[in-house]
């Protein structure tokens, strides 16, 4: 299917759609606290909410531009007598940043395709296979415009996945928000199947027009395990850093997985333990001060983002997300991490964060930091003795 052109007569009903429709989303939330209090309220939010959903369903009436079916019979005029032909237009060669040339192309595009298509498709692994594969070769192949390529691409997919998992685990988040706060009747869940609908066609509408309604129905628990498979790559190519600052960074999406179901938790708790003990080789052989104060930072970073999600999801929904060797591991590596944050302030900051979690957590009794924590009450015992 071609894309839908863009006119002035196209774009306007669009726009008009696309805003009242997040205005109104908006609008409705405000309403829900209310609505909860108030059975008249509840009825009057349905009848509004109906009302709109109708007016919608209408708009392709007033504005023929919106409806798909005659856009489509105009764009597929050409394949009516040409089917096997694409479009001119489409091109499906990504562009990539990291020079010119057909290698680091087809690897992005490889990468892109994982991203897209569900792990479900019997295509999936053939894709993924085959970008493995090319990354392997570029690595064997042991050349520097081959590394670079592996590094630049595989950098920018880690960067993109991270942002559809964030993106999706925030639409995930605001359903449930939506859903769970509402009370339970005949009236609300009227309400929650017309505000679904409502969404449905916000999300199409601005996927036809070009924008959003990207990562939503992709699967959460799918791209965490190929942020996973990412940064061992990225790890293998010799840049295992530049996924643990990434995830470092992920401040907002690792709240997020507090509330997150087990299975995604699970998966996140993989990647976390697999960078953190990237994080621990981070700066072991810099000499520079600059550099080693970064690095610090870094592993500060990471400790304080996901220290929380490591004590309320390692126990998983049916099973143990690590094995008893790999918590022990995963502890023994936190341990050194606290060790070489030089500042006494630092290290009470990120055992008071543990501390706190570990404590109100009712399901987990890891990681067990009761070692170093004692280890920071001596030292701190000592400096004041010494004042």
């Amino acid at each position: 299917m071609g894309m839908m052109e863009t006119s002035p007569t196209t774009i306007a009903p669009l726009l008009i759609r696309n805003v009242a429709t997040t205005i109104f989303i908006f609008a409705d939330k405000s309403l829900v606290t209310l609505a909860q209090k108030y059975k008249l309220l509840e009825h009057i939010r349905y009848l509004l909410v109906t009302s709109f959903l109708f007016f919608l369903r209408l708009l392709p009436s007033l504005f023929p531009s919106l409806n798909p079916s005659d856009q489509d019979h105009n764009n597929n005029n050409f394949h009516q007598y040409h089917p096997l032909k694409p479009p001119k237009s489409e091109n499906y060669l990504p562009s990539s940043s990291f020079g010119d040339s057909g290698i680091a192309r087809a690897l992005t595009q490889l990468l892109s395709i994982v991203n897209d298509i569900p792990v479900s498709s019997r295509k999936y692994e053939i894709v993924r296979s085959l970008a493995e594969k090319l990354i392997d070769d570029n690595h064997k192949e042991n050349f520097e415009a081959l590394r670079e390529v592996n590094l630049g691409v595989l950098s920018a997919a880690f960067s993109r996945t991270l942002s559809q998992l964030e993106a999706a685990m925030m639409e995930i988040g605001r359903d449930g928000g939506e859903n769970g706060g509402s009370r339970t009747g005949p009236v609300n869940d009227r309400l929650n199947r017309v505000l679904k609908a409502v969404r449905a066609v916000r999300d199409r509408s601005w996927a036809r027009f070009g924008r959003g309604g990207e990562g939503l129905d992709r699967s959460a628990e799918k791209l965490a395990a190929e942020l996973l498979w990412l940064g061992q790559k990225l790890a293998t190519c010799g840049c295992g850093e530049e996924a643990v600052w990434r995830w470092a960074s992920a401040s907002n999406m690792a709240w997020l997985a507090l509330s997150a179901e087990a299975r995604l938790q699970g998966s996140l708790v993989k990647v976390s333990a697999f960078l953190f003990k990237q994080a621990k080789e981070l700066g072991l052989e810099e000499t520079e001060e600059g550099q080693r104060e970064q690095e610090r930072q870094t592993m500060m970073k990471m400790m304080m983002s996901w220290l929380p999600l490591l004590c309320r999801a390692s126990n998983g929904s049916d099973a143990p997300v690590l094995s008893v060797r790999e918590r022990a591991e995963l502890e023994r590596t936190l341990e050194e991490m606290i060790e070489r944050l030089e500042h006494e302030e630092e290290q009470e900051e990120v055992l008071s964060l543990w501390l706190h979690h570990f404590t109100y957590s009712p399901s987990s009794d890891w990681p067990n930091l009761h070692a170093s924590y004692a280890r920071w009450c001596t030292a701190s015992r000592k400096l004041l003795i010494l004042k």
